[in-house]
């Protein structure tokens, strides 16, 4: 028997209603801050990832799905690399939505010289061959959103109470959340800021582990983010982000802060945040259920550098993604739910086979009125069909039998009440729109 691959699910019912429900808010919440939705291939060539996200990282190391085709495939196992493989041919699975955004951006040239941000939210599916366990998947959906084209800190604020405000509306309390905020410099102060980083982990190489010690050449920031407890506890000793910030990302930071504090969002300043990708740029962010053990649901931060990478112009940009898997889990922790009540309809039942055509006229209707209807297709008697109207939470049942074959009319019987109620075949369609109305 077929079977689904390890450590993806499958979504239907109140699983695929509650992920829909994130991007009905999602919609409302992000368009009336100008965001408009956007979807990017889930297959990119290798290097829009590697550009931004970075070599060092786990992500492109460790847990990219690369993509061959068949015949490919064979050519590979033949020559044992990959080296003579063309740029266009050397591709993955979409494991983050950021960098395909952005390559997006300018390809398509969103942003052009002098035009408006460009402001786009999109909801897909992302790939990480990472081993499978509680809210960590291979296959796993994120919302996300990305703001190209603002170096103002008030996009900084702007999308972090967002964030918070969408948490908010799908059902958290938010003091049960905790929202950590740091600045990572930038061009400018961020090379000598590495550089000490990178001394500290030499001086203290007998303590880390080979993955730290390999960061220290690559990407000495992220050994703040190692997994290995024991690095986690010598690091915070290292120099601090905070203290070496030039005046400018200094100032840019502030601002932010004092933009959160007017709009009366509660945050910890945490300068240990670095993030798990090279490309962010200043203030970076993470949301944490504190109490929904899954870890952060959620985070972002600036990428002014990363349209370079991509091959575009200088274009600061910022933004964020939130986990659908990890949401739902730590919304249950915490005794809600995403998920949204199964939609009602109108059941239309016919006492015999006889009436089967008034049936199908009856539903069809109804249908193109735009009413969510129902009806037997499997010959079951008529309290069979009620219990099946029961079952998929209709509030009106449409009867059709000879006597109002004869009459030209439909007997609409009320679920709840019992009631019925004979009106004319043509006011099929008011009279049960009005029923629902009520």
């Amino acid at each position: 028997m077929a079977q689904r691959v390890q450590g993806t699910e499958d979504l239907f019912g109140g699983y695929m209603r509650a992920w829909q429900h994130m991007q009905d808010v999602a919609r409302d919440l992000f368009g009336a801050y100008g965001f408009d939705m956007v979807e990017t291939p889930a297959i990119e060539q290798v290097d829009t990832f590697v550009h931004g996200i970075g070599e060092s990282t786990d992500v492109v190391r460790k847990e990219m799905f690369r993509v061959v085709s068949g015949a490919l495939f064979e050519n590979l196992l033949e020559q044992g690399s990959e080296a003579g493989l063309k740029p266009k041919q050397r591709l993955a699975m979409r494991p983050e939505g950021t960098a395909g955004v952005v390559r997006a951006a300018v390809e398509n040239n969103m942003v052009p010289q002098g035009a408006a941000p460009a402001k786009l939210w999109y909801a897909e599916a992302m790939f990480r061959g990472e081993r499978p366990q509680k809210g960590r998947l291979r296959q796993f959906h994120q919302v996300g959103v990305e703001w190209l084209g603002a170096a103002d800190p008030a996009a900084d604020a702007e999308c972090i109470i967002m964030l918070m405000e969408y948490y908010k509306r799908l059902g958290f309390d938010l003091s049960r959340l905790k929202l950590s905020i740091n600045s990572m410099g930038d061009a400018a102060c961020r090379p000598a800021y590495r550089e000490k980083v990178r001394q500290f982990i030499l001086d203290h190489a007998d303590e880390m582990c080979e993955d730290c010690l390999e960061r220290a050449e690559i990407n000495p920031l992220r050994s703040f983010d190692c997994k290995n407890d024991h690095c986690r506890e010598v690091m915070r000793d290292a120099p601090l982000a905070k203290d070496n910030l030039c005046d400018d990302c200094a100032e840019h930071y502030a601002q932010v802060k004092r933009y959160l504090d007017a709009a009366g969002v509660a945050y910890v300043e945490d300068p240990t945040l670095v993030r798990g990708l090279d490309y962010y740029t200043r203030t970076v962010f993470e949301v944490e259920a504190v109490d929904g053990g899954v870890g952060a649901i959620g985070g972002g931060g600036r990428y002014d550098g990363l349209m370079e990478l991509e091959g575009g112009k200088p274009t600061p940009g910022i933004g964020f993604a939130v986990g659908f898997e990890r949401i739902a889990l730590a919304l249950a922790a915490q005794g809600g739910s995403l998920e949204t009540p199964q939609p009602g309809c109108v059941y239309v039942a016919g006492t015999s086979a006889d009436e089967r055509e008034a049936v199908f006229s009856a539903t069809l209707a109804l249908r193109q009125a735009g009413v969510r209807t129902e009806a037997d297709y499997q010959g079951r008697s008529l309290k069979s069909q009620f219990k099946q109207a029961d079952k998929l939470g209709a509030r009106v049942c449409v009867v059709i039998g000879p006597d109002e074959v004869a009459a030209n009319a439909v007997t609409l019987r009320d679920m709840e009440t019992h009631e019925q109620t004979q009106v004319p075949a043509a006011e099929l369609v008011s009279a049960v729109t009005a029923r629902l109305a009520k």
